[in-house]
C-alpha cells in the first residue's frame, strides 16, 4: 500500500517513466517463480521455512530499493521483494487450509482482508506525507523493520501445522524448472513490450517459446480451457487480479497527473479500495450470506468491470477525483467477494495433500496475469508516453485504452464465473457461505 502510493514520485526521479509498470510487473515476475518453490516446501516441510525465506528476502528488497539510485537497481530490489512475498503468501495459504476447518474458512479470509484495513488507512497517508515531505526513500527503508516483527510473532503457532501431510507429498517432477521458463517468458515478453523495434519481435518469440509449454504444467490440468470446478477457480482467480491491478497500477498516477492531486491524495484511493475490499471478503464470509459461491464470484466481476469503467472519468474535468475514487472502492468490493470466495472454493476441491501445489496454482495464476496484464497496459502507457514525450501529461487516448482492455477481462471473467460449479452442476457440500451445520464449533488450532 505504501509503496504504490510513494511510486508517480520515485520513478520520475530515478528516471524510470518509460519502465514505470516494471517497477510493479517486477514483483508479480518473480513471485511466480517463489510461488510454486513454495507450494513444493510446504507439501514436503511443512509452511515455517518458506515463511522464513520469504520474510527474508521481501526485507532485503526493501533495503535495495530505497537504496537505489538508478532504475535498474531499484527494479532488482522490487524483483527481490518478489521472491519474498510469493514465499510468503503460499505458506499463508496452506496455514489456513491445516489449521481451519472447511466451515471457518470463509471467515479466516474475510479476516485477513480485514487484516488490511488498518495499514490502509495509515499506509497510504504516512507514505504520501513522507514522500511529499522527506523522501520516498523512508517508505522503503522504514517499512523494512517492520516486516520482522509479525513473523517473529506467527512461527511458534505454525510448528502446529507444520511438517509434510499425513498421507506424503504429491510429487510434481520438474515444476521448478516450468516455473522458472515460464517467469523468464513473462520478464522477456514485458520487456518486448517496452521496445518497438525488430529485436522485440524476436524476444517475444523467444518469451512465447518458454511460456506455452511450461504455463499449463503449473496449473491444474484443464485451466486454460475453463474446465468446470478447480481449473476454473484457478483461471478466475488471475483473470480478475489481472483486470483489478492492470488498472490500479495507473490509477494513483492518473490522479497525480492529470488531476493534479498530490501523493498523499491519490494515495487515498488505495486506501478506499482496501477497505471496499476488506469490506467485500466480510460480506462472503457472514453466516447469514447464502448465495452460491459461484454467484459471488460473478457479482465480484461485475462490480470490478463497473469500476474500471469509472476511472475513464477521471480525464473529464467537470467529475470530481473522489467519484473516481468511490468507483473504485466498489471495484475492490467485488476483489474482496470473489477472490474470498475463490480461496474457499480451493481447499473444498483440494485434498490436503495437495493444499500447497493447488495454494501455489491459484497465486500463480494471480502473479502470472497480473504480471501480463500490468505489464500489457506497461506497453500501451509506453507507446503514449514515447508519442507525447515533449509533453507534461500523456495523451488521454493510452489510458483509454488501458481502461478498455481491463474492463473487457473483466467482463469475461463474469461470464465464466458459473463454471467453478462442480462438473455435475451440483454444488458440492459448503458451496455456500450460509451458516455451519449444527455441533459444537471446533477452534482452530493455529
Amino acid at each position: 500500500m505504501a509503496v504504490a502510493t510513494a511510486m508517480p514520485t520515485a520513478v520520475p526521479e530515478l528516471d524510470g517513466m518509460a519502465l514505470y509498470a516494471f517497477a510493479f510487473s517486477a514483483f508479480f515476475t518473480t513471485s511466480l517463480f517463489a510461488m510454486v518453490v513454495s507450494g513444493e516446501l510446504c507439501d514436503r516441510t511443512g509452511p515455517r521455512l518458506p515463511l522464513i525465506l520469504g520474510t527474508g528476502a521481501f526485507t532485503v528488497g526493501l533495503l535495495l530499493a530505497g537504496s537505489a539510485q538508478s532504475m535498474w537497481p531499484f527494479l532488482a530490489g522490487r524483483a527481490i521483494q518478489g521472491l519474498g512475498g510469493g514465499l510468503v503468501i503460499v505458506a499463508l495459504y496452506v496455514v489456513v487450509g491445516r489449521a481451519y476447518p472447511e466451515r471457518l474458512r470463509p471467515k479466516i479470509f474475510a479476516g485477513m482482508a480485514a487484516a488490511w484495513v488498518v495499514p490502509s488507512i495509515v499506509g497510504p497517508l504516512v507514505a504520501g506525507l513522507l514522500t511529499d515531505e522527506l523522501s520516498w526513500r523512508w517508505v522503503f527503508l522504514g517499512i523494512a523493520p517492520l516486516v520482522l516483527i509479525p513473523v517473529f510473532l506467527a512461527l511458534p503457532s505454525t510448528k502446529a501445522v507444520d511438517g509434510p501431510p499425513p498421507g506424503g507429498a504429491t510429487r510434481r517432477a520438474g515444476r521448478k524448472r516450468f516455473a522458472l521458463a515460464a517467469a523468464v517468458g513473462v520478464g522477456l515478453l514485458q520487456y518486448a513490450g517496452s521496445r518497438a523495434d525488430l529485436l522485440a519481435i524476436a524476444v517475444a518469440a523467444v518469451a512465447l517459446a518458454l511460456m506455452v509449454p511450461s504455463v499449463p504444467k503449473l496449473l491444474p490440468p484443464g485451466t486454460i480451457a475453463l474446465r468446470r470446478g478447480l481449473p476454473t477457480v484457478v483461471a478466475l482467480r488471475g483473470i480478475y487480479a489481472g483486470a483489478f491491478f492492470g488498472t490500479e497500477t495507473f490509477l494513483p498516477l492518473l490522479l497525480v497527473a492529470e488531476r493534479g492531486l498530490s501523493s498523499t491524495l491519490a494515495g487515498l484511493s488505495l486506501t478506499g479500495g482496501a477497505l471496499g475490499w476488506a469490506t467485500g471478503s466480510w460480506y462472503q464470509g457472514r453466516t447469514r450470506t447464502v448465495a452460491p459461491r459461484y454467484l459471488l464470484v460473478r457479482a465480484g466481476g461485475l462490480f470490478v468491470a463497473a469500476a474500471i469503467g469509472s476511472v475513464s472519468l477521471a480525464l473529464v474535468e467537470a467529475v470530481p477525483p473522489y467519484v473516481v475514487m468511490f468507483g473504485w472502492v466498489i471495484g475492490a468490493f467485488g476483489m474482496g467477494i470473489a477472490t474470498a470466495s475463490m480461496s474457499v472454493l480451493l481447499f473444498q476441491l483440494s485434498p490436503v495433500e495437495e493444499h500447497g501445489a493447488n495454494s501455489a496454482a491459484l497465486q500463480v495464476s494471480d502473479a502470472l496475469f497480473t504480471a501480463t496484464f500490468v505489464g500489457l497496459a506497461g506497453t500501451i502507457f509506453g507507446t503514449g508516453h514515447a508519442e507525447s514525450i515533449a509533453q507534461t501529461t500523456v495523451d488521454h487516448w493510452v489510458y483509454l485504452v488501458i481502461i478498455a482492455v481491463m474492463a473487457v477481462l473483466a467482463l469475461f471473467g463474469a461470464w465464466a464465473a458459473g463454471r467453478v460449479r462442480a462438473p455435475s452442476d451440483a454444488a458440492p457440500t459448503g458451496m455456500t457461505a450460509g451458516p455451519p451445520p449444527p455441533g459444537p464449533a471446533a477452534e482452530p488450532t493455529a
